[in-house]
């Protein structure tokens, strides 16, 4: 039998059309390009000005079911279910989250999708790409040095260097970094103090980022960010230093949306890429909107399961930029549901249609969460080779008992072949007029109440507790004037309780809130459950020992 060819191997082996020929296919002149070599571009905002009389796309949101080691594909899926909405005749567009380096060198790999549902070029996205990430770290360390020369040369704003709340960001998985002491070494260099690092992509510049509108808008929430206070307790931000101006300069180009491919050559924007535990793990809303004045559909996904991605993108997303999504797609896997049916990870290649029943559990509750938003939903198994046909019957007949279909996808081996059937769905309900879409709370609830209603309504929780300090900073919040923001919970992504090993859809536990930050420029309380980490570590064998360039000048290793 033939080795089955890896990722990467599969990726190179692509015929990529020239992005110009691309841009040419969605009329896209060509100086409206901002070219990264011959594959990947930026395109102009003189040009997405041009789009706004357009009327928009219909919007499809991808999720999953919550992830477990066994893999969900849902990145995969996005790209599979593009192109195949394009191969039934459809005019459609993907839109994706930049990867980030940390995960690419740790444990997750990169984030490209996978097999023949793959974006292009493969390598290229999943380092640097066209420079956004570096761009926004660049952006975030500039702040926090502007912060300590203002404290070295007179401190004029009267910031108290013992509550400094802006840190540094590096785009890389290095757990020393999490806690560190700056400005040691005499006078000259400054005040000490304690700091820290977290991953760039957690930072909330990056938020920011996917969340304006445009550049005056991505301006005016960098001068929002909150740095830091004074003795008296009263805030500090960014602008009172007069730093928003040179952040925004050095994001003016990396807020342009990145045009790439897939494999069959259909169009995507990748752009932007928060963290989906401490952030709204969305693409940008540029990129977003730029799509819909394009396509007639545009399928986009959101970080981790439905409880935190599909949640946030409701909750967040699309309050803040006025979208209102037309459907959504709930991955689910074999392997995954027996994990959640108390199957081992080395025990998945067998068929036991038992443990996929005791894990559809978790399934339905995503199902049932998705349709709180009056959004209607469709499954998409994505299937794999160890998969029975008795297992899947198990999924879609649990799927039928709430009304929602469940498709069968190859597009790994297959790629846009692989997902007719569930196109065609997806388009059909798209255009049925079907959704109903309203957020989960109201503005007008209270930070507090908003939490509970996403932990009760979504987590399947009796409730949130937290220390009376905690609780003071939620009243806090709300006097300053931040009590109309959402709230982006943060929790592990591997179980609806905030214990990571709770496998499948527990319920009557409770969600302990450790800490809220206040998320100013984004205009969110980020709300942290649990033992949530902002900077991870990479894993005993991270993924980077496996990766190198070969005799012939190629990376290997990358997936």
């Amino acid at each position: 039998m033939a080795a089955v060819p890896s990722d990467i191997e599969i990726a190179r082996a692509a015929t990529m059309q020239p992005i110009w020929d691309l841009g040419a296919r969605m009329n896209i002149p060509e100086e409206a390009l901002m070219p990264y070599g011959r594959f990947k571009a930026k395109i102009s905002a003189e040009f997405r000005d041009t789009l706004k009389d357009k009327p928009d796309g219909k919007l499809i949101l991808v999720t999953a079911m919550t992830p477990t080691p066994a893999g969900e594909g849902k990145t995969t899926t996005t790209v599979g279910l593009g192109d195949g909405l394009n191969r039934i005749g459809k005019n459609a567009m993907i839109c994706l989250r930049e990867p980030s380096l940390g995960p690419c060198f740790g444990i997750k790999g990169g984030a490209a999708g996978g097999g023949y549902a793959q974006v292009v070029p493969m390598e290229d996205i999943n380092l640097h790409f066209t420079g956004d990430f570096h761009a926004i770290t660049s952006a975030h360390n500039l702040l926090s040095a502007m912060i300590d020369n203002h404290i070295y040369w007179g401190n004029e704003q009267g910031i108290d260097s013992r509550r400094v709340t802006w840190g540094r960001v590096v785009d890389m998985n290095d757990r020393a970094l999490r806690d560190v002491v700056v400005s040691l070494g005499g006078v000259t260099n400054g005040f000490a103090r304690q700091t820290g690092f977290d991953i760039t992509v957690a930072s909330e510049i990056m938020a920011i980022f996917c969340i304006a509108e445009d550049m005056a808008d991505l301006q005016r929430r960098l001068g929002k960010i909150i740095i830091g206070q004074t003795r008296d307790r009263e805030p500090v931000y960014a602008r009172d230093i007069s730093a928003d101006g040179a952040m925004a300069v050095l994001l003016k180009d990396a807020v342009q949306p990145n045009l790439v491919q897939t494999l069959e050559n259909n169009p995507a924007l990748i752009h932007g890429g928060p963290f989906a535990n401490i952030a709204h793990g969305c693409n940008s809303v540029v990129a977003t909107k730029t799509a819909l004045k394009m396509a007639d559909y545009v399928v986009t996904e959101a970080g981790f399961g439905a409880d935190l991605g599909a949640e946030k993108f409701f909750d967040i997303k699309c309050r803040k930029a006025g979208l209102s999504p037309d459907a959504a797609v709930i991955v689910a896997t074999i392997r995954a549901l027996k994990m959640h049916g108390g199957v081992a990870k080395d025990d998945l290649g067998a068929e036991n249609v038992e443990a996929v029943k005791g894990g559809l559990e978790n399934l339905g509750r995503h199902i049932r969460n998705v349709g709180q938003f009056g959004v209607p939903a469709v499954v998409a198994i994505n299937r794999f080779t160890s998969d029975s046909d008795a297992e899947v019957a198990a999924v879609t007949s649990f799927c039928e008992q709430f009304g929602v279909q469940a498709f069968e996808c190859t597009h790994w081996a297959d790629g846009g072949a692989g997902t007719e059937a569930l196109a065609t769905a997806v388009a059909d309900l798209a255009d049925s007029g079907a959704s109903q879409f309203r957020p989960l709370y109201d503005d007008s609830m209270s930070l507090w109440e908003k939490a509970r209603t996403v932990a009760r309504s979504i987590y399947g929780a009796d409730d949130i507790i937290a220390d009376k300090k905690v609780r003071d900073q939620f009243a806090a919040f709300e006097a300053a004037g931040a009590g109309d923001y959402p709230v982006c919970m943060a929790k592990t992504q591997y179980s609806f309780s905030t214990d990571p090993n709770l496998k499948g859809a527990p319920s009557n536990h409770v969600v302990p809130i450790r800490e809220v930050r206040l998320s100013n420029g984004a205009e969110f309380l980020v709300v942290i459950c649990g033992d949530l980490m902002t900077m991870p570590g990479l894993p005993r064998v991270p993924a980077a020992n496996g990766i190198h360039i070969n005799a012939e000048g190629n990376v290997e290793g990358l997936f």
